[in-house]
C-alpha cells in the first residue's frame, strides 16, 4: 500500500484520512500543532502515529505521500518541505498565502518530478462534473453568462464558533478564501479562464471578533468574452443555491445541491445523466464526539466525502503510474495522462492552484479599490 501522512487535525481527519483509506492508502501518521488534540484525533480516527512536525513524520518508514489540510498561510512551507523530501503532495485550497508563493511551490513540485494535486474535490461532484461536461460538449452553444450563487446560514447563530485563523483576514480566513477558492476552480473548469473582476467582500453578520469576510459578490469577465457572477455568503438565515451557465443556444443548470443536471434548448428541457462512477457515494459515520464546533459542522456537512474519495483515487492512480511508492516522472504509457478514469474530469494540479491564486488576488485588489475593475494576472 502507498503510505501517507496527513497534516491537520480538522478537515485532515474528517475528510483526508477517510478518503485516503477509501482510495487504498495506508494512513501512517497524523501531524498537528497541539499534541493532546492530535493524539485524541489520531485515536478517534485510528491513525497509528502522532507527530508534532512534518520532519518527524517523514522519518517514518514507508511514507510516500503527504496531504496538507492546515490554515492557508502554512500550506507553502509544508508543501516545500514535503517536495524537498521527494514525496507526492496533495494540498488543500486556497493553495498558498499569495500568488508569489504559489509560483514558488509549483516550480518546486515540477522540479521534484512528483505527483502534485490541489484539494478541489468538487471537480468530482456528480452535478458539477456533469454540468461542466454538458458545456464542453456544446449542449448550450457558446457560453455567455455564468451564475454561481450560494447563501447558507453557517454563521448566523450568535454562538457560532470558528477557529481564530478562519476569522482573521490577515491569515487568509473567511468565506472568500474558504468557499470562493472552490468556486473559482469550478468556474474555470466549466467556463474558462477569468480575465478580470470587479468585487466586493461583505460582512453580513455583525461579529466584532471576525475581521475576515463572510460573503462576497464578484463580477467576472472571461477571456472568451463571457460574463458571470459569483456570489455567496455564510450569513444568510435562509438558503439560496443557483448554478447555471447560459449559452448561445441553451442553458444548463444544477437543481439545488445535488446531481440533477438539466439542459434547456429549442427542443425543451432535458435531463443530463451523471457519468458512470460519479454517482452519489454515502459517507460513513464519523466517530462519536468528533464534531463539536460550528466550523467542524461546516466542514463535515457530508457533500465533500464522495468527491474527495475520487480525488484521492486519482492521487493514488497517479502515484502508481509514477512507479508505485517510488519517486519519478508522472508520465504514463505513450504520453497518456496517468490515472484518469473513463468519464472522470482531470484533477487539479498545483498549476491550477497558481491560476486560482491569481483570481483570488485580483478579487482582493478590486475590493480594496472599491470594486474597481481589476485584471487577473497571466499565469502559465
Amino acid at each position: 500500500m502507498i503510505g501517507a501522512v496527513v497534516i491537520g487535525t480538522g478537515f485532515g481527519c474528517y475528510t483526508h484520512v477517510r478518503a485516503l483509506r477509501a482510495a487504498g492508502f495506508d494512513v501512517l501518521a497524523l501531524v498537528g500543532r497541539d499534541p493532546d488534540k492530535t493524539a485524541e484525533r489520531a485515536r478517534l480516527f485510528d491513525v497509528p502515529n502522532v507527530c508534532s512536525s512534518l520532519t518527524d513524520a517523514l522519518r517514518l518508514s514507508g511514507v510516500d505521500a503527504v496531504t496538507i489540510a492546515t490554515p492557508p498561510r502554512t500550506h507553502g512551507a509544508f508543501a516545500l518541505e514535503a517536495l524537498a523530501a521527494g514525496r507526492h503532495v496533495l494540498c488543500e485550497k486556497p493553495f498558498t498565502a499569495d500568488l508569489g508563493e504559489a509560483r514558488v511551490v509549483l516550480s518546486a513540485a515540477e522540479a521534484a518530478g512528483v505527483v502534485h494535486l490541489l484539494g478541489t474535490e468538487f471537480r468530482f461532484d456528480g452535478g458539477q462534473a456533469t454540468l461542466a461536461r454538458a458545456v464542453a460538449d456544446g449542449r448550450i452553444g457558446v457560453p455567455k453568462l455564468a451564475t454561481w450563487l450560494m447563501h447558507v446560514p453557517v454563521l448566523t447563530a450568535p454562538d457560532a464558533v470558528v477557529p481564530d485563523w478562519w476569522a482573521d483576514a490577515g491569515a487568509r480566513g473567511g468565506w472568500l478564501w474558504a468557499h470562493g477558492s472552490q468556486l473559482i476552480d469550478q468556474i474555470r473548469v466549466t467556463v474558462g479562464e477569468v480575465a478580470g473582476v470587479s468585487a466586493s467582500l461583505l460582512h453580513v453578520i455583525d461579529r466584532p471578533a471576525m475581521s475576515a469576510d463572510d460573503g462576497f459578490v464578484v463580477h467576472l469577465r472571461f477571456r472568451s468574452g463571457a460574463a458571470g457572477v459569483m456570489q455567496s455568503t455564510a450569513g444568510d438565515h435562509g438558503i439560496l443555491v443557483e448554478t447555471r451557465v447560459t449559452g448561445s443556444t441553451g442553458a444548463a443548470w444544477i437543481e439545488g445541491v445535488g446531481q440533477r443536471v438539466k439542459v434547456a434548448d429549442a427542443g425543451g428541457v432535458h435531463d443530463v445523466p451523471v457519468a458512470a462512477g460519479l454517482t452519489d457515494l454515502p459517507a460513513p459515520p464519523l466517530p462519536a464526539g468528533a464534531v463539536t464546533t460550528t466550523y467542524e459542522q461546516m466542514i463535515t456537512f457530508g457533500v465533500e466525502y464522495a468527491p474527495y474519495v475520487r480525488l484521492a483515487q486519482c492521487f493514488h492512480d497517479r502515484i502508481v503510474a509514477a512507479g508505485g511508492g517510488g519517486r519519478g516522472s508522472t508520465a504514463g504509457p505513450e504520453g497518456q495522462d496517468p490515472g484518469e478514469r473513463a468519464g472522470w474530469p482531470a484533477p487539479a494540479t498545483f498549476a491550477d492552484g497558481v491560476a486560482q491564486m491569481a483570481v483570488l488576488e485580483a478579487i482582493m485588489t478590486s475590493d480594496a479599490a472599491g470594486g474597481a475593475w481589476t485584471e487577473v494576472a497571466a499565469v502559465g
